[in-house]
Parts: structure tokens; sequence; C-alpha cells
């Protein structure tokens, strides 16, 4: 064999062989893309099936927050008394469901720590003596789906910041005069 053709075969065994470490990284590249792939897809579907019924428990919520409104009614008759057993009877099995899917109740006692977190303040009230962030109301109790919060409790929370009556001042020194 001639030397010019054992260099064109030894350059044509190089180009070869390149060529082949290329298509065996990109194979490799390719198959880790598809398992990690197939992973995030596992991964999404555990995660879709075990929050499935966060939409149903956010439809059910008003009729949670019915139940217990009803449940803090005072029975003044021995028919509403009656009622009332029937509607904690049908409010402890509805609750005894929802936990048995994953869901819990957020509710915070009267002092309490804010969290925010968990809680949303709809007012900040200066009461004396009284630490701030503290929960000094409960309006509506808040849930969870798992580690997911559905809905946050609604709350009123002290504050150090007495509300002083704000002074109006004129923005027009000319109407003064």
């Amino acid at each position: 064999m001639s030397p010019k053709k054992n260099n064109e075969n030894h350059d044509k065994l190089a180009k070869l062989s390149a060529d082949l470490e290329h298509w065996k990284n990109e194979y490799y590249r390719a198959y880790a893309d598809m398992q990690n792939l197939r992973k995030q897809v596992e991964k999404d579907h555990r995660e879709a099936i075990r929050y499935r019924a966060a939409g149903f428990v956010e439809n059910l919520l008003p009729i949670l927050d019915g139940f217990h409104m009803a449940l803090q009614a005072e029975a003044k008759t021995e028919e509403m008394k009656n009622f009332l057993i029937g509607f904690e009877f049908i409010y402890r099995n509805l609750v005894t469901v929802l936990e048995n899917e994953g869901v819990s109740e957020i509710s915070p006692k009267v002092g309490d720590k804010f969290d925010p977190s968990t809680m949303q303040a709809i007012e900040t009230v200066y009461e004396e003596g009284c630490e701030p962030n503290k929960v000094l109301k409960v309006n509506v109790k808040g849930y969870k789906l798992h580690e997911h919060l559905i809905r946050p409790s609604i709350v009123v929370v002290s504050t150090n910041k007495k509300d002083e009556p704000k002074k109006e001042e004129n923005a027009n020194p000319e109407m003064d005069a």
C-alpha cells in the first residue's frame, strides 16, 4: 500500500472514529433527556393525582362555612337543639371524609401569633397591653390539601400602632386666604 493511500485510510478512520464518538454522545444525551422527562412526567402525574380534589374542596368551603355558622347558633328550643345535633353529625361526617382525602383545617386561636403563610389579615386593631401580630379574631377558617393552601384563615390581628386622627392639610395654600 502506498503511503498516500495509507494516510487517506488513516484520515477516514479518524473521521469515522470522531463521528462515532459524536453520535454516541448524542445518543447518551438524548437517553438522559428522555429519562429526565419520564421522571418529570411521573412526578407531575403523582402530584395531579394527589391534588385532584383541590377544585372540589374549594367548592365545598362555603358549605363548610355555613355549617360552622349554623353550629355557632344558640339552641333556644328543643326542636332547634335536635336540628343542631343533626347538623353536627353531618358536619363531622363531611369533615371526616375530607380529612381522609388529605384536607386539614387551619383554625388559629385567639392569641396565636399571626402566620402569613396560613392566614390573611383583613384588619389590624390596636389593643392596649396586647402584643403586636397576635390573632384577635378568626372570621373564617382556612383549609389545606396536603401541603397546598386552599384558603387562608381570615383573621383580625393586633398592632402596636394607635390610629391617630389624621389632620387634613389643605393642599392648596391659596384657598386659606
